[in-house]
């Protein structure tokens, strides 16, 4: 027989218990991993202090508590003060023989119906992206020709004249530049995966920035000190951070601004595929600016291929960022207002038969 305690434990959603005074009495361990918070220090605190959901449920858990009968509410918003919210399924039900004792469940929904929508959007990238890279083969070639041409008409040109073969010169390398950022979706290969210490790509990632595009900015880190190794490529993920400092370095401008690194650990984090199937993403890396935020306009369509925010700006750097993120069956998304944009990753951990190899 498995006693109450270890079924408690078990459970694979965050659960609280509740008392009559709203109050909680205990938490199971993907709770603690959902708040990123220790189930020591949130026993006796208010519920709606620790939990933040984007309805009137106080109400509803009042009707719950008195009638006696279980409340479910689907695709609602769930944060915390330690994390960004993310659409959930809430139940809410009394404890049989435990007056003013309410058990309250969430099942997050890992974007679960927006996994066939970026299915297919992925699958027109790609479709889009073969094209391009047929186009930028074929582009190159005549382009370095007019750029070779124009700099042999400047040799016999006046000051004035000069100017017409300079801007030819700079739009053809212009030109040539974004053809080679849409090689690179071809060019990129498969991940090679290995255990990869994510402190170390941060670290990495984080001096480059501040060496160069980031120099004007002020970069913290907020790391979990137990994080275990993830399955990835680590050349590959230090372009992914790379990428996402850059994005927030350039949207702060020369002003500068602050750029704050967070990684923790998340039990709950399930990705579900269209398909029905999950997989554990627990590790978590956010990258978070006081930026002026995504336009509204864009800020659904972000990770597509040319689709940018910025003024010249080619919308490639993202679109590489979730290919390569699609490619280590994690997931990226983001949440972005003005003063505060955060772009997260999940990834899986280290396999446990790898695990086993190396121990």
């Amino acid at each position: 027989m498995i006693d109450d305690g270890a079924l408690w434990a078990s459970l694979p959603v965050p659960a609280f218990l509740i008392d009559a005074e709203d109050l909680i009495a205990d938490a199971n361990s993907a709770a603690e991993g959902f708040l990123n918070t220790s189930r020591k220090a949130l026993m006796g605190k208010p519920v709606w202090s620790q939990i933040y959901i984007d309805a009137p449920i106080t109400d509803a858990f009042a009707r719950s508590r008195s009638s006696g009968t279980p409340l479910f509410v689907n695709d609602i918003d769930v944060g915390a003060s330690s994390r960004a919210p993310l659409q959930c399924g809430v139940q809410i039900s009394p404890v049989s023989g435990h007056e003013g004792m309410m058990l309250l469940m969430l099942s997050p929904r890992e974007l679960a119906g927006r996994m066939t929508q970026n299915h297919s959007a992925k699958s027109a990238a790609q479709s889009a992206i073969g094209m391009a890279e047929m186009l930028a083969h074929e582009i190159k070639n005549p382009l370095a020709g007019i750029t070779g041409a124009a700099q042999l008409l400047s040799m016999n040109l006046s000051a004035e004249d000069l100017e017409l073969t300079d801007l030819i010169v700079s739009e053809s390398r212009r030109i040539v530049k974004l053809l080679e950022q849409v090689e690179q979706f071809g060019n990129l290969s498969e991940p090679d995966f290995k255990p990869v210490n994510l402190h170390d790509v941060l670290d990495r990632a984080r001096r480059s920035a501040l060496l160069g595009f980031g120099a004007n900015m002020t970069i913290t880190e907020e790391y979990d000190p137990s994080l275990p190794s993830a399955w990835g490529d680590a050349d590959q993920l230090l372009q992914v951070i790379l990428n996402l400092l850059k994005n927030a370095s350039e949207a702060a401008g020369k002003k500068g601004g602050k750029i704050r690194i967070r990684t923790f650990y998340e039990h709950s984090f399930r990705l579900r595929r269209s398909d029905g199937t999950g997989k554990l993403l627990p590790l978590q890396i956010e990258i978070i600016d006081d930026g002026p935020g995504l336009p509204d306009t864009i800020r659904e369509d972000i990770f597509d291929p040319f689709v940018s925010g910025r003024e010249n700006g080619t919308g490639l750097g993202l679109a590489l960022v979730s290919k390569i993120i699609a490619d280590h069956d994690g997931w990226i998304s983001v949440s972005s207002e003005p003063g505060y944009t955060v772009f997260r990753l999940s990834l899986s951990r280290v396999p446990r038969d790898v695990q086993s190899q190396e121990s």
